[in-house]
């Protein structure tokens, strides 16, 4: 296939646009009046086209398009092919499938079937005669997928081509198992597992209790008082164990059903998951908060005269070194070596001192945590947060026009200040502020900073449940790096951790998958084991996103019809690449397609569209990781553990799509 001419040949189409404009208003011809409207509508769609796309990029000769149809309008035939970029010019019709209305036919209507759509201010009807999708790579045709079957150029063949049936990929594995429902049995079998003299006059606990497993109940079923710690790979359980325990402890002691037991979490989607899920196991009560918000309303509460307005361009070394648990100790010192009133201003005075003090947190890195910054690191981020400081002390004295704002890492700073010089975190009633149980879920994305102003938040008992996963470590300047050095932040060394060995969320073949794809970063020799087995994990490769999107679009309206009550999750790595799927999917009229945005989710049936690092904690019946290219997912440990917590969200079947070269890390572990 040689270059193509560069640009479509505007003339053309306006000088054929006033001969058929001509020939309408003399009525001659008037018996083909039905059909020169009709091309007077192809041929103006056309002319929107080219002058909508004379900015855009230009077809090229490598891959020009990934789509062919044949439209059949009245008695007639003419072919349109869909790619990135429009090309019009001596019979050959390239559009590009984003912005081009006569894409929705492609994408709307299966071959053979009529179509009627409103396209260029008139209606088009007619009919789909074909429909295919091809491969077309360096110029050179490599496969054309077609309801008659799938070929394939091969040139040991005799014809060239390799013919197979017609390839049809479903998302099917669930076969209806998405209708988890429990049976009305497993109340009383979780009454059963209890115990005598457990039982309370409203005899409720979870149906779902009489799911979990002996392992599950072990740490569900233990004391009230002290720390639990539950460790566990994805889809074992963690968040329902820690939600249960709760649900237990207020079985046992109704006390605990109330807004003294609280559950923290990372994320928005999972505070409103969560929150869904307490109810249905009786607890009413319980406060569901995201760290983040928790701590900027204790801290506005507290301290009233600092700004409330955030801002978000601390440099990354500052945003790093405010998480990090050195600042612990480095606060401990402060207050211990500096003698003042225990009041509110010497709290936040505490905290502005350490952030500023060079040689206060060098000496304190030295001893706590060598080499997590450089000299000249800590030197950067003292001159950023005195300029910062030197804001808030003129908001403070009362410049209310100092653009003085604090960083999100303040507020358990301030928080942690606050307790070591003033006591006690207060409510709105001015008491202390103690909690009768907290449970903390993703520990692994908090600092042991903030676990740290949590626990001193607690009563006698220091009920506690922690439950976390460091395969899942996303967050990495959270300062969260094992167990073990978590717990010497603390000051708890050797607490003991329960693991869940077994996972119950995803099929072995998508366990197996994610697993492989930690590579060095995983903690055991084995697969975590699972309870059933589905469809292998199958990677797709596309010339085009635009054929990507017709293949799923394809395969989301199967599933649609065959499996309405399935949730089905399209993660991708940037916003950019979720706003090009969106789009494209309701082109194509995929039933129920919602864009998450600000971690608004549905948690109902239909199609959720986001970014892989917002689906920590979530899971879905299907998944499909889009563009798991090189460029997204390169080899390195950060790209590991983020298609790791994509791919374990699925539970009964996981696709992964690129246009792209894919990426190393699934190679070995899709089919």
């Amino acid at each position: 296939m040689g270059p193509l001419r560069k640009g479509p040949a505007e003339g053309e189409v306006v000088a054929e646009l006033q001969r058929l404009r001509e020939q309408l208003l003399s009525g001659r011809g008037s018996e083909d009046h039905a059909a020169m409207s009709a091309e007077f509508n192809r041929q103006s769609a056309l002319l929107d086209q080219i002058r909508a796309s004379r900015d855009a990029p230009r077809v090229g000769s490598s891959s020009p398009y990934f789509g062919h149809m044949r439209l059949r309008e009245s008695g007639r035939e003419w072919d349109v092919c869909l790619g990135k970029a429009t090309f019009v010019e001596r019979g050959v019709n390239v559009v590009d499938w984003r912005n081009a209305p006569i894409s929705k036919i492609f994408y709307r209507y299966r071959q053979g079937e009529e179509f009627e759509e409103e396209i260029a201010g008139g209606l088009r009807t007619g009919e789909l005669a074909v429909r295919r999708t091809v491969a077309i790579r360096d110029g050179r045709l490599h496969r054309i997928e077609a309801p008659e079957g799938d070929f394939i150029a091969d040139p040991e063949s005799d014809s060239g081509w390799l013919v197979r049936g017609p390839r049809a990929p479903r998302l099917t594995a669930g076969a209806g198992a998405v209708l988890r429902e429990h049976r009305p049995q497993d109340a009383a079998a979780a009454l059963d597992a209890i115990g005598p003299g457990r039982v309370r006059a409203d005899k409720h606990l979870p149906d779902i209790a009489g799911l979990i497993d002996p392992e599950q109940f072990e740490v569900i079923a233990r004391p009230s008082s002290g720390l639990v710690v539950i460790r566990g790979s994805a889809g074992s359980g963690k968040t329902t164990v820690a939600l249960h325990r709760i649900a237990f402890l207020a079985y046992a002691d109704p006390v605990f059903d109330s807004p003294r037991t609280m559950v923290v979490v990372f994320s928005r989607a999972l505070r409103d998951y969560v929150a869904h899920v307490l109810p249905a196991l009786g607890v009413r009560d319980v406060g569901v908060e995201t760290f983040g918000e928790w701590a900027g309303r204790l801290r506005r509460s507290l301290m009233p005269m600092l700004p409330s307005p955030t801002r978000d361009d601390a440099p990354s070394v500052v945003q790093r070194l405010k998480q990090h648990p050195f600042l612990l100790e480095a606060l401990t010192r402060q207050v211990r070596q500096n003698a003042g009133p225990r009041t509110v201003r010497q709290a936040i005075d505490d905290w502005g001192s350490v952030l500023t003090n060079r040689n206060l947190l060098a000496e304190t890195l030295a001893a706590i945590a060598p080499g997590s910054f450089s000299p000249e690191e800590i030197a950067r981020s003292c001159d950023w947060n005195r300029a910062r400081q030197d804001e808030m002390l003129a908001w403070l004295d009362g410049d209310l026009d100092s653009e003085a704002a604090l960083d999100p890492q303040d507020d358990a700073l301030l928080l942690r200040a606050y307790q070591l010089r003033v006591g006690p975190l207060r409510g709105k009633n001015g008491r202390d502020l103690r909690y009768r149980h907290i449970a903390v879920d993703e520990v692994q994305d908090f600092s042991p900073l903030e676990v740290r102003v949590l626990l001193d938040c607690l009563d006698d008992r220091r009920s506690m449940t922690l439950a976390g996963d460091t395969q899942q470590h996303v967050l990495l300047d959270a300062g969260f790096t094992s167990w073990a050095e978590f717990f010497r932040y603390l000051g708890l060394e050797g607490t003991e951790v329960d693991t869940l060995r077994v996972s119950y969320r995803s099929t072995g073949e998508i366990v197996r998958f994610a697993f492989s794809v930690l590579g060095p970063l995983r903690e055991d020799g084995d697969a975590p084991l699972t309870t059933r087995s589905g469809p292998e994990v199958e990677s797709f490769r596309f010339t085009d996103h635009g054929a990507c999107v017709a293949f799923l679009a394809d395969a989301l309206n199967h599933l649609a019809r065959v499996e309405p009550l399935a949730s089905i999750a399209l993660l991708a790595p940037t916003a950019e690449i979720s706003d090009l799927y969106d789009r494209g999917l309701r082109a194509a009229e995929v039933p129920r397609v919602h864009r998450v945005r600000d971690q608004r989710y549905r948690f109902a049936p239909g199609v959720e569209i986001t970014e892989v690092g917002e689906v920590k904690g979530l899971e879905f019946d299907y998944v499909v990781l889009l563009e798991t290219s090189s460029r997204h997912y390169p080899d390195t440990a950060a790209a590991r553990r983020l298609l790791h917590v994509g791919a374990t969200r699925a539970i009964h079947q996981l696709w992964l799509t690129s246009v792209a070269t894919p990426s190393p890390l699934i190679s070995a572990g899709a089919a």
